[in-house]
């Protein structure tokens, strides 16, 4: 068994182990504050962090950052170069460019909610499973997994758009539907190297079902290497969310989207670049801190790479 699941293990089973629910929540400060020093020991880390922390405070106080409307059009101030009044500019449409690029924060963090939590608890669900049962349930469900890994993602993502239509909502499932399979090939891994660990003999021993051994013991196990991987994994959803946006299968306009944006700004990247430049400084911006914060977390929580499970 591999170091790295011996000291999950301890470290569970100690917690379990405390002798009252104070005792547990002072073993987990303690934890926590650990983990945060040594988050704190990688500088690229923190400044994955504070951008994805400035991205959800833009997102939320989008209307303090801004007066103007990221729909209301002005064709008299079109293609507006950047001024005071006009921090980015304005679009062929004469809207503020920068006030779309706060409220696009909005949508980008709203796709990237939602993509994880459908994600997450499906590919958990089946690489678990998968990994617990073997045999034939193991080979059916990987199959299913391998022929979705087998087509690149932002393609497949594209078939599914395109068959769904345009919109966030088909959006969002298009995305999620092709980030699913390595999160389940990662479950189904860290699942094999658990289902033989000698606490999980001693509770088959007890009586406990093989659904309850998966969701009480096994599924918690697995969590810390499935939400790196999900987090390292939000740069390839926000590429791919903007790529349709970008194709037209995305948000539906004038929906305020980074992709859509630097679709309608192609046309103009000569005479005004700011219109293209800015959804796109900020789609490299947010994927790289993702990136930067989800190998520092992966260093954090001492978790398998999870190209393991692959």
């Amino acid at each position: 068994m591999s170091e790295h699941v011996l000291e999950r293990q301890v470290g569970v089973r100690g917690w379990l182990l405390q002798p009252n629910p104070r005792g547990r929540t002072q073993a987990t400060v303690q934890q926590l504050y650990k983990s945060w020093q040594r988050f704190c020991g990688h500088p690229l880390g923190l400044v994955g962090l504070a951008i994805i922390v400035l991205l959800i405070v833009v997102a939320i106080c989008a209307p303090l950052l801004t007066s103007y409307d990221p729909i209301v059009q002005n064709m008299a101030n079109r293609l507006a170069a950047p001024s005071w009044e006009h921090l980015l500019g304005t679009d062929e449409f004469g809207r503020d460019v920068f006030s779309r690029i706060v409220y696009g924060a909005r949508t980008t963090l709203y796709i990237i909610i939602l993509v994880a939590v459908i994600v997450a608890p499906i590919g958990l669900l089946i690489g678990t499973c998968a990994g617990y049962f073997g045999g034939w349930v193991d080979e059916i469900l990987m199959r299913v997994t391998d022929v979705f890994l087998s087509f690149p993602g932002l393609v497949l993502a594209l078939g599914f758009a395109a068959a769904l239509g345009p919109g966030i909502t088909n959006a969002i499932i298009a995305i999620s539907l092709t980030a699913w399979p390595p999160i389940a090939r990662l479950a189904r891994a860290e699942t094999l190297s658990l289902r033989k660990a000698d606490f999980i003999a001693v509770v088959r021993l007890q009586g406990a079902s093989a659904w309850s051994i998966i969701l009480r013991h096994i599924l918690p196990m697995c969590v810390p290497s499935v939400i790196v991987r999900i987090t390292l994994n939000m740069a390839s959803v926000i590429l791919t969310a903007a790529g349709l946006g970008f194709l037209g299968l995305g948000a539906v306009p004038p929906s305020p989207e980074w992709g859509a944006m630097a679709s309608s700004g192609r046309e103009f990247m000569i005479e005004s670049p700011w219109v293209i430049a800015a959804p796109g400084i900020a789609i490299a911006l947010v994927s790289l801190a993702f990136n930067l914060f989800g190998d520092a977390l992966r260093d954090v929580l001492d978790v398998l790479d999870a190209r393991g499970g692959e």
